[in-house]
């Protein structure tokens, strides 16, 4: 583990780390170090990686098993665990979520590996949602830790049904193949460190037991103080740069400021374990099977 660098990029959210050769296997010592490192500050960042898919692959590995590259949306030819995540794919789902939080057990975490960058825009937000929490008013904290949320992939795109062409038409016919519905705890316990976060994103849809209306007022004050600008890292890419982010207790956006130019990152995801609530309740799935796309992390 000699040579190894961590350095705050912000106070609450990201590290730049150099000194490992992400390329070579990791000794255990140095996987340890970077997970702790991910324990504390939720997305680290690697510079001139000069990783393939099977690197990016192995390297994720060392955090656990990896999941498929997703449950509805095809892989990398040949890299059945490998998502691209390409301008040319389309960008409508630009919006703040937490991975694939619709399955029963969503990643623990996720890496972003970049190919292809814009000459300017196309950065990623990442935002953290512990610090969310504790930033929340005492009435808003103890309303929350007793809320749940019905996640799904079938979510409000708000866009209207007549600006939507054929292939974006396509691609949520995709995306929603399989439909699915889960119940997590507003407020998550991260099973590693005992923080508390707010377990939200852009798949939450509706609170359990109110309404649609009250859900989306409700769920829009409490996502206020997740994109604080304190609690986010914005990430501007370079080429053969990986981005390794806790998916339980941090959520992301990627923004469409590049006027379409290309823009190919490939994500590799590591199986999580199933959200746990402040008194210690799990997750629980009320419509689609995931099994397919991700074992239960112990």
């Amino acid at each position: 583990m000699s040579g190894i660098e961590i350095r705050k990029v912000t106070a609450r959210i990201g590290a730049q780390v150099s000194g490992v050769d992400l390329a070579r296997p990791l000794d255990q010592e140095t996987a340890t170090a970077l997970r702790d490192a991910l324990n504390v500050h939720k997305a680290l960042v690697f510079s001139e990686v000069n990783l393939d898919d099977e690197g990016q692959q192995a390297f994720a590995r060392h955090f656990g098993d990896l999941t498929t590259a997703h449950p509805t949306v095809s892989a990398v030819d040949g890299a059945p665990n490998v998502l691209p995540v390409d301008s040319e794919g389309g960008r409508a789902a630009n919006h703040w979520h937490t991975d694939v939080t619709f399955v029963l057990n969503p990643p623990q975490a996720s890496t972003l590996r970049s190919l292809t960058i814009p000459p300017y825009g196309g950065e990623t937000l990442i935002a953290n949602s512990a610090a969310a929490y504790r930033d929340l008013p005492e009435p808003l904290r103890r309303l929350a830790d007793g809320l749940w949320a019905e996640h799904t992939n079938d979510y409000d795109y708000a866009v209207p049904e007549e600006a939507v062409d054929e292939e974006q038409a396509a691609r949520r016919a995709q995306f929603t193949s399989i439909k699915f519905r889960t119940a997590h705890p507003v407020v998550r316990v991260h099973p590693l460190t005992g923080e508390r976060g707010l377990f939200i994103g852009g798949f939450a849809q509706r609170i359990v037991g109110l309404s649609a209306g009250e859900s989306r007022k409700l769920l829009d004050i409490l996502q206020s103080y997740v994109t604080r600008p304190e609690n986010l890292l914005r990430h501007r890419w370079s080429e053969n740069q990986l981005v390794l982010f806790d998916n339980r207790i941090t959520q992301h956006y990627a923004v469409d400021n590049y006027d379409g130019l290309p823009r190919r990152l490939h994500r590799v995801t590591v199986a999580g374990d199933v959200p746990v609530g402040i008194e210690g309740k799990e997750s629980y799935s009320i419509e689609g099977d995931a099994s397919h796309y991700t074992a239960v992390a112990a």
